[in-house]
């Protein structure tokens, strides 16, 4: 039996049944897995790609409802091997019941009504519930598809952005079935390979996993504590007044109620005061900021909530460049002709150690800060704590656009 790691493709159609000879169905069947199956083998020759196809799509009768795909995620859960998985089935949205005697409806008896019972949301379960040894396999690589019918490019994003948060998902899938516009859209709220070529979608959706699958992170430990206060004497002044003035301008945009970006100041080698994860730095003089202490990179205790994911980033810039104690970082677009220096974020999934040694390595030098723009993604500007915050406001504005969320799409939503 093969020890490799594994990438699993889940794809077909799915039905919910109602009644003997009746159900209800999301039609799909397979197509989209068996590209998704002969681009993988490419990418992954040292991995087992395997693809379950629902029976809709040619598979066996044993993967034909939602329950049963819902049984094959918790069989991936437990394998230990499972590294990807590339959830492409069409799930049935609804479950139906009709109020009528037992057994196979008749259609002499006329008219029937049908009460539709929302499914539940399987795809929340992959990365986010424990399996049936009480793991949480946050180690899975995870890729959702949303489909829409007759949206904008804008709507797909929303949407596919929400299915991505909802679902902790590490990529989404969107496709249009009647534009038939295709994106891939990331946890750093960007949109790459924007086309009606579904085909090519698919090419970059693969080529992303690969690059992204193998990243390493430090998760966090949350023990008992309370928020540090924003107007805290442990905040600099001027950290304090960036960030300030960065929310005034609306660098920071809501969606279900939190934000993205993430700021800190180090208060010793061990020690940082950072954003907290999942608040709406809005209203950041409610929430403050989170302490937390390291001992080496995979020995991280946070006092009282989970970091931003940007903490390993900030922790790995504050290593290699000691002068720098402030990092600000938000999601905006740079202007034409500013001379910060800008790298691709494509491979990277903001948090990972291989995005915070992205950032560190071209930093730019700007006098007293230093900063680098991430494409399809926002700024990191690093400063120390007795910058006069005004010389790094100056910079922000000169350089980079706080009304424009990265590419194009404004996000805010209650």
């Amino acid at each position: 039996m093969s020890t490799n790691k594994q990438v699993h493709i889940i794809s077909g159609g799915t039905i919910s049944k109602v009644r003997p000879h009746f159900a209800i169905t999301a039609p799909a069947y397979g197509a989209v897995g068996r590209a998704l199956a002969r681009i993988a083998k490419e990418h992954f020759p040292t991995m087992d790609v395997v693809l379950h196809q629902t029976r809709m799509a040619g598979g066996p009768r044993q993967l034909e409802t939602v329950e049963d795909v819902a049984r094959l995620i918790e069989d991936l859960k437990d394998n230990p091997c499972t590294k990807i998985i590339i959830m492409a089935a069409a799930m049935t949205d609804f479950s139906g019941t009709v109020d009528a005697p037992a057994g196979r409806l008749k259609t002499s008896a006329g008219m029937q009504t049908m009460e539709l019972t929302p499914n539940p949301k399987v795809i929340d379960t992959i990365r986010t519930a424990p399996n049936r040894h009480g793991v949480i396999r946050k180690d899975i690589f995870l890729v959702s598809f949303k489909a829409t019918a007759g949206a904008t490019p804008h709507e797909q994003y929303l949407a596919a952005l929400s299915n991505l948060k909802r679902s902790s998902s590490n990529l989404v899938f969107a496709n249009d079935i009647e534009t038939h516009t295709c994106m891939v859209v990331t946890p750093e709220e960007a949109r790459y390979h924007e086309t009606n070529d579904r085909e090519a979608v698919l090419r970059g959706l693969v080529e992303m996993v690969a690059l992204r699958s193998h990243l390493t992170f430090t998760r966090s430990t949350v023990v008992a504590g309370d928020p540090i206060e924003w107007q805290s004497p442990l905040v600099p002044d001027s950290l304090r007044s960036v960030v300030d003035h960065c929310i005034t301008r609306g660098a920071y945009q809501r969606f279900h109620g939190s934000t993205v970006g993430h700021f800190a100041v180090k208060l010793s080698n061990t020690e940082f005061l950072t954003s907290r994860r999942k608040t709406d730095f809005n209203q950041l003089h409610e929430t403050g900021l989170v302490r937390i202490k390291t001992d080496g990179p995979d020995d991280v205790i946070a006092y009282g909530s989970k970091p931003s994911v940007g903490g390993q980033s900030q922790r790995i810039i504050f290593t290699e460049h000691p002068g720098l104690d402030c990092i600000v970082h938000f999601h905006c677009e740079i202007r034409e002709g500013s001379v910060v220096p800008q790298v691709s974020q494509r491979a990277f999934e903001c948090g990972s150690h291989e995005c915070g040694q992205n950032t560190s390595s071209h930093l730019g030098d700007f006098g007293h800060i230093k900063a680098v723009y991430l494409q399809e993604h926002g700024p990191n500007i690093v400063f120390p704590r007795d910058t006069d915050p005004q010389e790094v406001i100056d910079f922000i504005e000169t350089n980079f656009d706080l009304s424009k969320k990265t590419g194009g799409y404004q996000i805010e939503v209650a």
